[in-house]
């Protein structure tokens, strides 16, 4: 009967214990995406390799690319896919054309 006791007792100590690490992993892999994509998360010679994986499935490459290299030379920031995302950049997502369409792809 101890053992049994004893043995529940280590069971949800473990069980307690791995919630609370899934938890701190959770906070520290939001943290990181956040600051992998954020404002400012670029250094401007990155910006070229992140253009290129921005840019890769459009069928409009060169405007794509000189486009996204503008904005990240401004912004410092490129959306983490090949399209949308942009609310993680709100440099990249706010700058607009004359014409108040997004300058940004």
């Amino acid at each position: 009967m101890a053992m049994t006791k004893l043995a529940c007792v280590l069971l949800l100590a473990l069980l307690g214990m791995s919630m609370v690490a899934t938890q701190v992993m959770a906070k520290e892999a939001q943290f990181h995406l956040d600051s992998a994509y954020g404002p400012g998360s670029l250094k401007s010679y990155q910006c070229s390799g992140q253009c290129s994986r921005r840019c890769k499935q459009t069928q409009y490459k060169k405007p794509c690319l000189f486009f996204c290299n503008k904005c990240c030379a401004k912004c410092l920031c490129v959306p983490p896919g090949f399209y949308g995302n942009k609310q993680v950049c709100p440099c990249y997502n706010n700058w607009k054309t004359k014409r108040g369409g997004p300058k940004c792809p």
